[in-house]
């Protein structure tokens, strides 16, 4: 089941809670009033394929679900991403984040540890940190921004995340996951946030001030 999905039999109808794949918030996706969804035999039971519209007017995007006879959302087309605000982020770093969530989205998670290293890569490079290998770029890079020690400590951690997807004698995380990928996004968000958006937060605060 798809990242923070649930559902609900609404007069025989399902009702799924999602993130719009689109627009980015989380809506309540309903069946067209008109429309009435596939339904498809399956063991005891059956699937329910058919349409949701997004409930914001601005967007209304469609979305394509199919739900089991439980009444659980089994896919949505397309498939539902991770937020990530890349306001202020260098385009070269973004690109590389926003291609791991959408791998992450399209559950090729292997990818997706390839891409969050490769935003290490494009971080590093952003800030002129040197070294022969991104692990002595990493320790350069510590000079060049201002982050918490559990940040810079959780550095060493994604390269690790991406060595694993890189390289088969690499075993350092048991399985190149969805989790796995999910807390490696989450935590290269947080530090994008600590280089590139702190200070302009602080900026636009001060700029407040007579």
């Amino acid at each position: 089941m798809y990242l923070n999905a649930s559902n609900a039999n609404v007069g025989g109808a399902v009702v799924v809670s999602l993130r719009c794949p689109a627009c980015g918030q989380r809506g309540t996706f309903t069946p067209f009033p008109n429309a009435h969804d596939l339904t498809i035999p399956e063991g005891s039971g059956s699937l329910a394929a058919g349409y949701r519209a997004c409930p914001s007017p601005e967007c209304a995007a469609l979305v394509f679900i199919i739900a089991n006879h439980a009444q659980q959302l089994i896919i949505s087309y397309p498939p539902q991403r991770l937020d990530f605000d890349s306001t202020n982020v260098t385009a070269a770093v973004a690109n590389a984040l926003r291609e791991a969530v959408t791998c992450h989205a399209n559950e090729c998670y292997v990818a997706a540890a390839i891409m969050v290293r490769k935003t290490l890569e494009e971080l590093c490079s952003d800030r002129q940190a040197q070294g022969s290998n991104l692990k002595e770029r990493l320790k350069d890079l510590r000079a060049k921004v201002v982050l918490p020690a559990e940040l810079l400590d959780g550095l060493d951690d994604l390269r690790l995340l991406g060595n694993d997807a890189v390289h088969i004698e690499s075993k350092e995380f048991n399985t190149i996951g969805r989790e796995e990928v999910e807390v490696g996004i989450e935590f290269a968000k947080e530090v994008l946030k600590a280089v590139y958006q702190y200070s302009a937060l602080l900026n636009r605060l001060r700029g407040l001030k007579k």
